[in-house]
């Protein structure tokens, strides 16, 4: 039985070689006794500044014969050793109760495509459709966009192959673990998502793909998907369900209607019209706290001498991230970190706007921004019917595009103005590219998010000894981070009311991210090869 050595240190100036010798130190055998080793995690600690170190957890197979007597000498020592049991992925044979139809997936984000893709390697030759373009023409239209053209609104950063991740910067952080994440790891790393030079994906603690490698990973798991016998149908918006009785029979799109007793709803959390849909087909659908709140941007150097100290690490480990929670009435905390970043429009309907943030593979832009948001409560939405969050969202990004001129201009406003309350003269260099305009931020988000960043971004600057809000520049809203509602499903058969129907991913409320988001789509998979089987 392997063993699993844990906090085992090295400094970043150190070669990773060097763990053989750390291992065999922390397990008291000579460095010959250490057969093979792998690493499982690998995280970076910048507490010190001057000794900045990266962390180990660490497989590690030694003679079988001596495994016991080694395991019990080093737990003496300490409690960094441990017998370790690497459970495997697995997937059940096919169920037995009848599927008349191939299963249709609506939606090609994370969590569609992994459950297109373990579906087609069962043999279930799905039928996926997308609303939006294939994932080339969608760089287009986004670049198009980025220049002052014109908003496509089925292609865009929003629609289109890929859905919302692939232009949301390629973090593959996931609060899970287990054999479902690390067989996502695995398929992105197979679909050119490992890059030269880089630590694994499939054990550093933030890897990071970068928005220009997401959409290779993308068209990858889509060609094997088509390979598997599986299908993808761009520019096939899903209009209704067809339900009979209780159970879906068919969908109706915008190419006609295909017949369909089972089918994935993974359409993501800005399908607006397809929220107003289901609710209107009495898909039981419940109200779900969301964060909203602004994106703050500032010069990517102060982050890096604020997390590496004088010295710069940046030659060695690329731009520093950071992570910032506040305590309060409200917790406020920053979200979907960008590194050597750019701020993006986060749209995808005509005359609203919204914000995001993204960073290429390299990281190399020269500012650093991340997400500053707060969760609001369902008791803040003013309604009881279960779009009302939706609304909210939509209230706050109309209110920004009016004051973009229509334009899809950004508002913005200096940190410091903004805890005045008065309207920036000026601001910054910054990272959006379709130019900006001034604005009390305060007019594009809701009073209970106001007051808390009001109350919560001193406690930040405080964090970073006075230097977090000085340049600091704030843009909003940022309104797409989660999704305003659940679709209720069962979490076992992860099948909801109407019989047929498996809501997954962020879109139904399950997930928060593209690793949770595509877990979500693995497992559903599973439930659904348990139960049922190959139609004809």
């Amino acid at each position: 039985m392997p063993l699993r050595v844990s906090n085992v240190r090295l400094s970043v100036d150190a070669p990773e070689s060097g763990l053989k010798e750390r291992l065999a130190l922390s397990l008291n055998v000579p460095g010959g006794e250490i057969r093979e080793w792998r690493i499982l995690r690998k995280s970076l600690d910048l507490r010190d500044k001057h000794d900045i170190q990266f962390v180990h957890t660490v497989e590690v197979l030694v003679p079988e014969a001596d495994e016991k007597r080694i395991l019990e000498r080093a737990r003496k020592q300490s409690n960094q050793v441990e017998a370790f049991v690497d459970e495997p992925f697995r997937l059940p044979d096919s169920g037995a109760e009848p599927l008349r139809h191939r299963p249709v997936v609506i939606g090609s984000g994370p969590g569609g495509l992994l459950a297109a893709y373990f579906l087609a390697e069962w043999g279930y030759r799905p039928i996926v459709l997308e609303r939006g373009t294939p994932v080339h023409e969608r760089i287009r239209d986004v670049q198009t966009f980025d220049s002052g053209g014109r908003f496509e609104p089925e292609s865009n950063y929003l629609f289109g192959e890929g859905g919302a991740g692939t232009f949301s910067d390629g973090k593959l952080t996931c609060r899970g673990t287990g054999p479902d994440v690390l067989r996502v790891l695995e398929l992105f790393a197979e679909c050119k998502g490992q890059q030269p030079g880089k630590p694994s994906i499939l054990y550093y603690h933030r890897p990071h793909l970068g928005s220009n490698r997401l959409p290779a990973v993308v068209k990858a798991i889509r060609r094997k998907i088509e390979s598997l016998g599986g299908e993808v149908r761009f520019k096939t918006r899903v209009e209704d369900l067809l339900i009979r009785d209780g159970k879906l029979v068919g969908l109706a799109t915008s190419s006609g209607e295909i017949p369909a007793d089972l089918a994935i709803l993974a359409t993501g959390h800005s399908a607006r019209d397809v929220y107003t849909m289901i609710v209107n087909r009495g898909v039981p659908v419940v109200q779900k706290p969301f964060q909203i709140g602004v994106r703050v941007e500032h010069p990517q150097e102060l982050v890096n001498r604020m997390q590496f100290g004088a010295r710069p690490y940046e030659e060695q480990l690329g731009n520093a991230d950071y992570s910032l929670v506040v305590k309060g009435f409200a917790d406020v905390f920053t979200f979907c970190m960008c590194a050597g970043g750019h701020i993006i429009p986060s749209v995808s309907q005509s005359g609203y706007f919204g914000t995001n943030g993204m960073s290429l593979s390299k990281r190399d832009s020269p500012y650093a921004n991340s997400g500053l948001v707060v969760t609001l409560p369902t008791s803040e939405f003013g309604a009881d019917d279960p779009l009302a969050g939706m609304r909210v969202q939509e209230l706050y990004e109309k209110r920004a595009f009016e004051l973009g001129r229509g334009e899809y201009s950004c508002p913005v406003q200096r940190a410091t103005d903004y805890l005045q309350g008065t309207r920036s003269s000026s601001v910054p260099p910054f990272s959006y590219p379709r130019g900006a305009v001034t604005a009390n931020l305060n007019e594009v988000l809701p009073p209970y998010i106001a007051k808390a960043l009001l109350a919560g971004l001193p406690r930040m600057d405080q964090a970073w000894r006075g230097k977090f809000l000085r340049d600091a520049v704030l843009v909003g809203p940022e309104s797409r981070g989660s999704s305003p509602v659940r679709i209720v499903r069962d979490e076992s058969s992860r099948e909801s009311p109407i019989h047929g129907l498996y809501p997954v991913g962020e879109g139904a409320g399950y997930a928060g991210g593209i690793v949770s988001a595509a877990v979500d789509g693995v497992r559903t998979a599973r439930a659904i090869i348990g139960r049922f089987a190959k139609s004809g």
